[in-house]
Parts: structure tokens; C-alpha cells; sequence
């Protein structure tokens, strides 16, 4: 088993589960937490001896706190955390209910709140440089797209904590970054309606989404000895689409 701890969350989704194969690949054993036992456990059976994972309800600090109280136990620390968790919720403005901006902010951004700091009182104790990786989004930044806005907020909400981070613990050798994807393949593409997704697809300077693999690339860059010099970045990576 490697001796480096990478924490992925919202790892049993298709963003989440390429994640997980590029950072196995690079020699981490993964801790792969989601809602969804049963894609957890299709998880596991591709990387057996590479992967732990845990079922926990991410908008929960306390289940959390747990989870990680376990993870001490088990392999008394964290060396990278990406932030992967998410969902997008479809109401426009004005009619978003209460409930539903909240269930946005807690999935998309208390998630990687708490996971963060639950992940620093780990990484602290491990020598060498540690990474954060929070995945956000294009539609924090482009407001041509159809996101809404408690989505948005929720996106840029987590940019803003990527940058706190990295330089509150800079000198504690903790590197924090975001990456933040335009159209990318991925089940949240079922959220959307037809004509939606092929008016944001037809918007791609390529013609079509990018892959969950393509994005895996880049937090294993990020989280590799080559992303060491790298912190307090948000890299937005949507194939030249919004240069003006």
C-alpha cells in the first residue's frame, strides 16, 4: 500500500471515479468517500488494494469529522485532499426555494469547507508539501452559460476559500488550488434539458464537452511534485472559449 493519503470526495461519480484512477496511478492509496455505497463498491472493485472507501453525507460536518477521525486511525494522516463533490440545481431566479439554496451551498461548498478543515488538522502533522484541490467551475466566472445562480455562488464560494487557504498556509507547505471546468462529461449533464446542453456543447470552441479524464490530468499535475511551486490558482480550463 503507498504510504501517500489522497482523500477524494463525491468519488464514486464520473469526475469522481476518474480522479480516483489517475491519483491510484500515481502511486496514492485513495480514500473515496460519496453518498452512494453502490458506486463506491463498483469503486472498489476496480482498485482493491488501492482504495478505502466510506459512505458519509458530505453536507454533514459531524459524519465527517468522523470519517476522518477513522482515517487517523487508519493511516494517521492526509497528504492531498480534492475537493470533488457536487451537484447542480436547475430552479432560476427569483423562484429558488430556501431549501434548495441551501441544499446547493452545503453539497457544493460546506462539503469542501469541512473536508478542508478536517484535512489540515492532518496534513500539519505529514512532512513535505500537501495539496488541496477544490473542483469548481466555469459558471463562477462566465455569465453567458445557464447556470444559476446559487450554483455560481456556491462555485465562487469555494475559489474564495482556495485562496484564504493557500495563503494562510503557505508557509506550512500546503499547497491550494481550484480547477474550474466549462462543459464536462459527467451525470449532470442529465439536469439538463436537451436544447440546454446543445446550445452549452455548440459554445465549445472543439464542438464537444471535455472529458472527466482530461480534468483527472490536471489535479494529478496539480497534486504531482511539478504543482509544488503552485498555490492560491484558479485554473479554468474550457479550451479557449472565453478569451476576449
Amino acid at each position: 500500500m503507498s504510504s501517500k493519503i489522497a482523500v477524494v470526495t463525491g468519488a464514486g461519480g464520473g469526475m469522481g471515479s476518474a480522479i480516483t484512477a489517475r491519483l491510484v496511478q500515481d502511486k496514492f492509496h485513495v480514500v473515496a468517500l460519496d453518498l452512494n455505497t453502490e458506486s463506491l463498491e463498483k469503486l472498489k472493485a476496480s482498485f482493491p488494494n488501492d482504495v478505502t472507501t466510506f459512505t458519509v453525507d458530505l453536507t454533514s460536518a459531524d459524519k465527517i469529522a468522523e470519517v476522518f477521525k477513522s482515517i487517523k486511525a487508519k493511516f494517521g494522516g492526509v497528504d492531498a485532499l480534492v475537493n470533488n463533490a457536487g451537484d447542480c440545481f436547475m430552479s432560476e431566479f427569483p423562484n429558488i426555494s430556501a431549501q434548495e439554496f441551501e441544499k446547493q451551498m452545503a453539497v457544493n461548498f460546506s462539503s469542501a469547507f469541512y473536508c478542508s478543515q478536517e484535512s489540515v488538522k492532518l496534513m500539519l502533522e505529514r512532512p513535505g508539501i500537501k495539496k488541496i484541490v477544490n473542483i469548481s467551475s466555469n459558471g463562477a466566472y462566465n455569465f453567458d452559460v445557464f447556470d444559476p445562480p446559487h450554483y455560481r455562488a456556491s462555485k465562487a464560494a469555494m475559489d474564495t476559500l482556495t485562496k484564504d487557504l493557500a495563503r494562510r498556509y503557505a508557509r506550512e507547505g500546503i499547497c491550494v488550488n481550484s480547477i474550474a471546468p466549462a462543459m464536462t462529461e459527467s451525470p449532470l449533464f442529465k439536469v439538463l434539458s436537451d436544447e440546454v446542453l446543445k446550445k452549452a456543447i455548440s459554445q465549445m470552441p472543439r464542438g464537444a464537452a471535455m472529458k472527466p479524464d482530461e480534468i483527472a490530468a490536471w489535479v494529478g499535475f496539480l497534486i504531482s511534485s511539478a504543482g509544488d511551486v503552485s498555490s492560491g490558482n484558479v485554473i479554468i480550463l474550457n479550451q479557449g472559449r472565453d478569451v476576449r
